[in-house]
């Protein structure tokens, strides 16, 4: 296991950064020096760590859908999605992530400052947890999770600096990754060595088996494009957006969360245990616009089982039968992206909108009384999430 050679390089006080098969940030030593703490082997207590962070985040889920009252469909999108993508899931740290920025998501609406420090302490270890701020609407609650979130990744981050060396040295390795043989970018190069019209070659670089040669660098470039496009579009959604719920919030992290992964140079299998975590929470809320987008995603996990570990050799050679399976796999990714979008744009249109401050900025002597729980924020929230007209909101935005 690459983790426990590792974990002997960072005992020492240094990070491997002479290995160019380091790819995380800093705070990802922290996930990988916790099996150290535990009684067993390394790899059995990686696994333990594994299975409880898989149970936190069933358990959060059950607890979230039981508290607001309805089915546990989120809860049976991460037990059944999981699963689906195999043992490769409890030999990668990502599902200890996933709960992580799970926890923090769920936090958001009525602890916004706890939500922003678990999102901030998954982004040093794994970046993507960042993302899940980006539908957060404006107000001093939402400033207070972005100004958490970026004092604990800063003061980790310098923390690890400053009492280890290389923390960020994996910076250099980005720029120079070929393109990962699971990605969206290797289809073209996969369907061209088939009709023998490609002359690159697949080899294990920067950690990864990539495609290397003719036409690599133009499909980097174009990948790199279409995630700051994808972004920037999602930075035109939330200065334009008129309508919010409490929904909105979880199903822009959704999106942004899929436009980061079929944009990206590489789709790890592990990748997908992100998709089903984040689109579990947005099947918590009852009005959330991502659930076709969600039955998407869990019907990409059993393909991501097929083609790695089943048929990853084959897939490696770009043999037919294995470039289908994952074709099939990536384009679906890229269907959920495209309809996460769509959905995302249209459940904020509208004539009369909520203001987006209304869910997290109402004091408690602004809020109508008649029997709601006067505490900032909960009675719009809980209303919001439960569908609820709130008394003394206009008939016209009510619709």
């Amino acid at each position: 296991m690459i983790y426990h050679a590792w974990y002997g390089v960072l005992q020492t006080g240094t990070f491997p950064f002479d290995d160019v098969t380091w790819q995380y940030p800093p705070g990802a030593a922290l996930v990988i020096l916790l099996p150290g703490l535990l009684p067993w082997s390394y790899l059995v207590s990686f696994w333990v760590i594994c299975g409880i962070a898989d149970a936190a985040a069933a358990a959060l889920l059950v607890r979230t859908g039981l508290r607001r009252g309805r089915a546990l469909t989120g809860a049976w999108m991460w037990v059944v999605g999981v699963p689906l993508l195999g043992p490769m899931i409890y030999n990668r740290f990502d599902v200890i992530v996933t709960a992580v920025a799970l926890a923090g998501l769920l936090a958001l609406i009525r602890r916004p400052a706890v939500g922003g420090l678990l999102l901030g302490l998954g982004g040093i270890v794994k970046i993507w947890p960042l993302i899940g701020l980006i539908g957060t609407p404006s107000g001093r609650r939402t400033r207070r999770s972005w100004t958490l979130a970026a004092a604990t990744a800063v003061s980790i981050g310098f923390l690890l600096t400053a009492g280890m060396n290389g923390a960020f040295e994996f910076l250099a390795f980005q720029k120079d990754r070929g393109i990962e043989v699971e990605s969206l970018g290797a289809l073209p190069l996969h369907f061209a060595r088939i009709a023998d019209a490609w002359d690159g070659k697949v080899t294990m670089n920067y950690g990864s088996p990539e495609m290397l040669g003719p036409w690599v660098d133009v499909i980097s470039k174009v990948m790199m494009a279409g995630t700051l496009l994808g972004f920037a579009w999602l930075l035109l959604w939330r200065y334009t957006s008129k309508r919010r719920s409490a929904a909105t919030m979880y199903d822009a992290a959704l999106c942004a969360l899929l436009i980061f992964v079929v944009t990206s140079r590489v789709i790890s299998p592990q990748y997908l245990v992100w998709l089903v975590g984040v689109a579990a929470v947005c099947l918590t809320v009852r009005n959330s616009s991502q659930r076709p987008v969600a039955v998407l995603i869990l019907l990409a996990c059993p393909l991501t089982l097929v083609e790695f570990p089943t048929m990853f050799t084959q897939v490696l050679a770009s043999e037919p039968a294995a470039v289908a399976v994952l074709a099939a796999r990536n384009l679906l990714l890229l269907a959920a992206a495209v309809l996460s979008c769509v959905r995302l744009w249209r459940s904020t249109r509208g004539e009369a909108p909520l203001p987006p401050t209304v869910v997290l900025d109402r004091e408690p002597a602004a809020l109508p009384s008649a029997g709601y729980p006067v505490r900032p924020g909960i009675a719009y929230e809980q209303d919001l999430l439960d569908g609820i007209d709130h008394p003394g909101t206009p008939a016209e935005q009510r619709r």
